[in-house]
């Protein structure tokens, strides 16, 4: 068992708990994740580290389905059954030059990791976040103090600049010489934003978050096309060429399972249990 030291609402429907996982702690790099599993019916769900101190791991998620609203009520000094981490190869962080690190929403949690890591590797290090509202911004004092620059964009203007992270990361290509990008979001938040790049070829990262079941390499259910190839985002990622990824068919893998999530997330809200396992 793994205890959850502290847990918080840190935006709408958007949650930040510290595990106790020294082992995981120890190893963990940017960019890397972990699969939890709330208890022993529980399913496995793959999670970025968002980051490590001491024992502690940070993991930040959207509560959407059963098994997040589940892993959201668990009050600090709860447990969970598992952690398995650190999963997947971390970020590429060298000395590239300048890096632009894009987030989204609750993907705009994988930024600090990310950015920390290649300041310290001598990089200048240019943020971008943005969300819906204001209400949905998280981090923004983490990136702020780490990053060179940090750009905030809001969908309906409620804070920063009116508009989306695609558009300042448009502009941030054309003024200056960005040597790589990294992009963490939806699905479709990636496709457009890694637009922004592919002229300039600019070698450009995103983190896929498709279906996950071991995280081994073993089931499969994780696979993409990037490059007209088969890949497994558990152990051939998770982070990919932006511009060799088949996004359309990642988002229609995405849905494979939304009748059966509804259902999940219906009989939760109606008893609060488990009862849906199995289904």
């Amino acid at each position: 068992m793994y205890t959850i030291e502290k847990s918080n609402e840190i935006a709408d429907k958007i949650f930040e708990i510290w595990v106790d996982a020294p082992h995981v702690a120890r190893n963990a790099q940017a960019g890397q994740f972990v699969i939890i599993r709330i208890d022993e019916t529980g399913e496995r769900i793959p999670l970025t580290i968002s980051r490590a101190r001491g024992d502690l791991v940070r993991i930040v998620f959207m509560a959407v389905g059963k098994t997040t609203h589940a892993l959201a009520a668990i009050k600090p000094g709860g447990n969970i059954a598992d952690i398995v981490g650190p999963l997947g190869h971390p970020s590429e962080v060298k000395s590239w030059g300048t890096c632009v690190i894009v987030g989204g929403g609750a993907g705009i949690s994988s930024t600090p990791c990310i950015a920390e890591a290649l300041k310290k590797a001598g990089n200048k290090v240019i943020g971008i976040i943005g969300a819906r509202n204001a209400g949905m911004l998280i981090f923004e004092d983490e990136m702020r103090e780490i990053c060179d620059e940090l750009h905030v964009t809001t969908d309906d203007g409620s804070k920063g600049r009116h508009g989306f992270a695609a558009d300042v990361l448009k502009e941030t290509v054309a003024d200056q010489k960005i040597d790589a990008v990294w992009i963490i979001g939806p699905a479709i938040m990636m496709k457009i934003t890694s637009m922004a790049t592919r002229d300039k070829g600019i070698k450009t990262f995103v983190s896929l978050n498709p279906i996950m079941v071991d995280g081994t390499g073993m089931c499969g259910s994780c696979r993409c096309q990037v490059a007209g190839k088969t890949v497994f985002a558990c152990v051939d990622g998770p982070e990919f060429d932006a511009h060799e990824v088949d996004f359309d068919l990642l988002m229609q893998r995405q849905r494979y399972y939304m009748e059966q999530e509804k259902e999940a997330i219906a009989l939760w809200n109606q008893h609060g249990c488990s009862c849906a396992e199995g289904k």
